[in-house]
C-alpha cells in the first residue's frame, strides 16, 4: 500500500525495517504512546490493521454482492433499497462511535484510562437499548418502507431480507461501537480482528445459506441477510470479550455500567451532531436511490454493483481516515494541537497514493470489474457509468475523508454536519433529480452529481479546517 513509502523515512530512526513497524501494528502495540515519537511511525503503525480491518470489510460487500447477484436484478435491487435505510442505522452507530471515540480517544491522551473505560461502557449500554427498539419498528414496517422507496413487485417478494436485516440491527451497532472503543484507545490490531472475523463467517455462510451447500438449508437472498446477522453478531461478542479481558488498554468492569446520566448526556449532546452529520451522508443515498427507482430495477442494479465496488477502495481509506482521527484526539488531550494538525495532512497525503491508484485502475478497467459480477448488458451498463463515474473523485475523496474524520476525532461534530447539510441535501440531491430528470442525463445525472458532491466536500473541509478552529474543542 502506498502509505509504506512516505513512512519508511521515520520508521527508520525506531526500528530497523518497515517490517518491525508492521509487527507491531498487528501486535497490538500496546505499549506505544501515539502521543510521543515520530508521527510518520505512529500513524502507520495505527492505520495498519484499521486499514487491514476495512480491506476485510470491501472483500464482504463484494463477495455479498456477487453472491446476491445471482439471484436477479430484482434480489440485488432489493438489497439496494434496503441498504438506503440500513443508512439510518449506520447513521447512528456511526455517530455514537465518533462521539465515544473522540472523549475515548481525549481520556486516553489524558492518561486516564478509567475515564475512558466508563465513557465506552455507557455508549455500548445507550447503543443497546436504542437498537433494539428501531430493530422492532424496522422488522415491522419493512413492506411499507420498501413501497414507500418504489419498490416493484418483484423486490417486495425478498421483504423477509429487509425484515431480517433491519430487525438484527444491533449486531451491526454494537459491533461499530464496540470496536470505535479499540480503535479510540489505540487497539486497533483488536478491533482489525473482531472485524476480520466477523466478515470471514459473513463470507463463509453467506452464500452456503443462500445456494443451499452442504448441510445448509438454501434459503435464497434471506439467507445472506441471515448470514451477515450471525457474523455481525459473533464479531460484536468477540469486541465485548477483549473489553472486559484483563491487560487490555482499557478495561470495563461492573462499576463502568452503573447507569450515569450526565456522561451519557454528554456523549449524546457530542454524538447527536455527529449522527446527524452522518445521517445526511448516508440519507442523501436513500435521495439517490429513489431518484434511480425510477429508470427501473436494471438501473438501481447497476448502481449498487458499482456502489459495492466504490466501497471496496473507500473502505480501506476511511481506515485512514480513522487513524487520522485518533491522532487528533490523543495528540489534542495531551495538549500537543501542532502534531494533530502535522499528523492530518501527512495521512492525507497516504490517502491519495491509495485512493488516486486505485481511481485510476476502476477508471480503466471498469467494464471487466462489473463483469465479475453479472452478465446482464443493462446492469452491466449502470454499473460501468456508475463505477467510471464516481472514480473520477477519488483523488478529492483522499483529502475531504481524512478530513472530515479529523474534525471528529477533535470532537468538533458541528462542522463537518454543516457541510454535510450544504454537500448533501442542499446541493447533491437537488443536482441528482436536474440532472437526470431535468437535463436528459438520466442514470448519468446522479452518478455525475455525486462525484461533484464529494469533490466539492474536500475542497470546503479543507477550508474549514485551515482556520484551526477545531484545536480549541473541549470534549
Amino acid at each position: 500500500m502506498s502509505i509504506s513509502s512516505e513512512a519508511i523515512e521515520p520508521l527508520s530512526a525506531e526500528a530497523p525495517s518497515v517490517w518491525s513497524a508492521i509487527r507491531e501494528a498487528l501486535s497490538g502495540a500496546h505499549g506505544r504512546d501515539f502521543t510521543e515519537g515520530p508521527i510518520g511511525r505512529a500513524i502507520f503503525i495505527l492505520a495498519v490493521p484499521m486499514v487491514l480491518e476495512m480491506v476485510m470489510e470491501s472483500v464482504f460487500v463484494v463477495v455479498d454482492v456477487f453472491v446476491v447477484a445471482h439471484l436477479g436484478a430484482d434480489a440485488v435491487a432489493t438489497v439496494g433499497l434496503t441498504e438506503s435505510f440500513m443508512t439510518i442505522i449506520y447513521a447512528l452507530a456511526v455517530g455514537l462511535s465518533i462521539g465515544a471515540g473522540a472523549m475515548v480517544a481525549r481520556r486516553i491522551g489524558e492518561k486516564d484510562a478509567d475515564g475512558a473505560a466508563h465513557t465506552g461502557a455507557q455508549v455500548l449500554l445507550f447503543g443497546l437499548v436504542v437498537s433494539l427498539v428501531l430493530g422492532a419498528l424496522g422488522a415491522w414496517l419493512a413492506p411499507d418502507l420498501l413501497r414507500a422507496m418504489g419498490g416493484s413487485p418483484g423486490v417486495l417478494s425478498h421483504v423477509s431480507f429487509a425484515r431480517v436485516m433491519l430487525g438484527f440491527n444491533a449486531s451491526v451497532v454494537m459491533l461499530y461501537l464496540a470496536n470505535a472503543v479499540l480503535r479510540s484507545a489505540g487497539d486497533a490490531a483488536i478491533a482489525m480482528r473482531v472485524l476480520w472475523l466477523a466478515n470471514a463467517i459473513n463470507i463463509v455462510l453467506g452464500p452456503a445459506l443462500v445456494f443451499g451447500w452442504g448441510p445448509f438449508p438454501k434459503l435464497g437472498i434471506v439467507g445472506a441477510a441471515i448470514a451477515t446477522s450471525i457474523g455481525r453478531s459473533t464479531g460484536a461478542l468477540f469486541a465485548l470479550s477483549r473489553l472486559v479481558r484483563p491487560g487490555s488498554r482499557i478495561r470495563i468492569v461492573s462499576r463502568h455500567l452503573r447507569f450515569d446520566p450526565a456522561l451519557i448526556a454528554r456523549v449524546v449532546r457530542l454524538s447527536s451532531a455527529a449522527t446527524f452529520q452522518v445521517f445526511i451522508g448516508m440519507a442523501s443515498w436513500i435521495g439517490l436511490t429513489r431518484i434511480l427507482a425510477s429508470f427501473g430495477s436494471d438501473a438501481i442494479a447497476g448502481y449498487t454493483i458499482g456502489i459495492r465496488v466504490v466501497a471496496f477502495a473507500l473502505l480501506p481509506a476511511f481506515g485512514l481516515s480513522n487513524a487520522a482521527a485518533t491522532m487528533v484526539g490523543q495528540a489534542l488531550g495531551a495538549r500537543k494541537p501542532d502534531r494533530a494538525e502535522a499528523s492530518v495532512w501527512k495521512a492525507a497525503r497516504y490517502n491519495l497514493f491509495f485512493l488516486g491508484s486505485v481511481g485510476l485502475l476502476f477508471v480503466l478497467f471498469a467494464r471487466p470489474i462489473i463483469g465479475i459480477f453479472t452478465a446482464e448488458a443493462e446492469v452491466v451498463r449502470y454499473g460501468v457509468a456508475a463505477l467510471r463515474t464516481i472514480a473520477y473523485g477519488f483523488l478529492f475523496y483522499a483529502y475531504g475523508m481524512v478530513l472530515t474524520q479529523s474534525f471528529n476525532g477533535a470532537g468538533d461534530t458541528a462542522t463537518p454536519t454543516w457541510i454535510n447539510l450544504f454537500v448533501f441535501w442542499l446541493f447533491e440531491i437537488p443536482l441528482a433529480w436536474l440532472l437526470a430528470e431535468h437535463a436528459g442525463a438520466g442514470p448519468m445525472g446522479v452518478f455525475w452529481a455525486i462525484t461533484i458532491a464529494f469533490s466539492t466536500l474536500a475542497v470546503v473541509s479543507a477550508a474549514l479546517f485551515r482556520r484551526g478552529r477545531w484545536k480549541t474543542r473541549m470534549v
